[in-house]
């Protein structure tokens, strides 16, 4: 998959087949579009496109609001996306000035002239253009004009996508693992980098990664210790998660940790992405270090029987 960072860095095509959206959490009813694209691209010989757009809208038209949480970073959607075979993904950095583009400028410009769009799949409820002014009454119209077919997804298909969507982070925040990858399709994970911590967990005989996550606006899912695989380098290890505020030791900073088993390495600064598959149990202050140890000893055979031997 070619990734381009802007709308200019691509070179038009002869014959694009292209979708457009956030695609928050490419889950399986994202799927159906992607596969939708991918059918047709097969059909006409052509090539698929997705164009997204970061940061998210919201972000921009709204900035005073910081409640905005996605389920994929843009690096993680980027992975995802490639795994679905995607051609092309364009990541046009979303501004006031694009947003206040007519829906005729964003169809000929974008559209026609940067991209070559020859097929577009899109939904119903889909807006663009100024005061999202835009939307599939004007693709339709102006299609014939410029050469483009518009294959309209169904409204049941888009309500399950917004749907699903929600669910998704709703199962997340309530740390219903096994829901929120239900709707998926696919384990949830997060990425981030390994920083230094305070090596409390090493006095406890259970050393943890501390897992530094650059972007503010990822979904984290709610506190407590869940049944995780971690993936280093090319290397997949079993592990607990722990996501708090250690209460035992009144800490004062939300954490992300994962106790990984059966690992003795040095990977502070490394790369890291941790797969949520199960939820063990809520964060819980302890009257003692020694009782917070008995606890965690049980959590991990908790975990090994979570993630059995595969």
């Amino acid at each position: 998959m070619r990734i381009y960072h802007h709308i200019d860095e691509f070179t038009r095509l002869a014959n694009a087949v292209v979708t457009i959206g956030t695609f928050d959490g490419l889950h399986v009813g994202h799927r159906k579009i992607i596969s939708r694209i991918k059918e047709l691209a097969e059909e006409c010989d052509g090539e698929t496109v997705l164009l997204t757009f970061f940061p998210h809208p919201r972000m921009i038209l709204h900035p005073e609001d910081e409640s905005i949480k996605l389920i994929n970073t843009m690096p993680e959607k980027a992975v995802l996306l490639e795994e679905l075979g995607v051609a092309h993904l364009i990541i046009t950095p979303f501004s006031r000035d694009f947003s206040n583009q007519t829906p005729e400028q964003y169809i000929r410009d974008v559209l026609v002239d940067r991209i070559g769009t020859k097929k577009i799949v899109i939904g119903y409820d889909h807006r663009f253009g100024k005061d999202r002014r835009g939307g599939l009454e004007d693709l339709l119209r102006l299609g014939p004009v410029f050469g483009f077919d518009v294959i309209e997804i169904p409204e049941q298909d888009i309500n399950e996508v917004a749907i699903s969507s929600t669910q998704v982070r709703g199962a997340l925040l309530a740390g219903d693992i096994k829901l929120a990858n239900t709707f998926l399709g696919y384990p949830f994970f997060i990425t981030g980098t390994v920083v230094r911590g305070d090596q409390l967990g090493r006095t406890l005989g259970y050393p943890t990664a501390n897992i530094a996550i650059d972007e503010r606006y990822k979904l984290i899912p709610s506190d407590g210790i869940y049944a995780v695989k971690v993936k280093i380098a090319d290397t997949v290890y079993k592990g607990m998660a722990y996501i708090g505020t250690r209460p035992t030791v009144n800490g004062l900073t939300h954490n992300i940790e994962v106790n990984i088993f059966d690992f003795n390495e040095d990977i502070y600064n490394q790369p890291i992405r941790m797969e949520f598959h199960d939820f063990v149990r809520a964060d819980a202050r302890f009257s003692s270090l020694e009782e917070l140890k008995e606890q965690l000893a049980k959590d991990k055979v908790a975990v090994l029987g979570l993630l059995g031997e595969g």
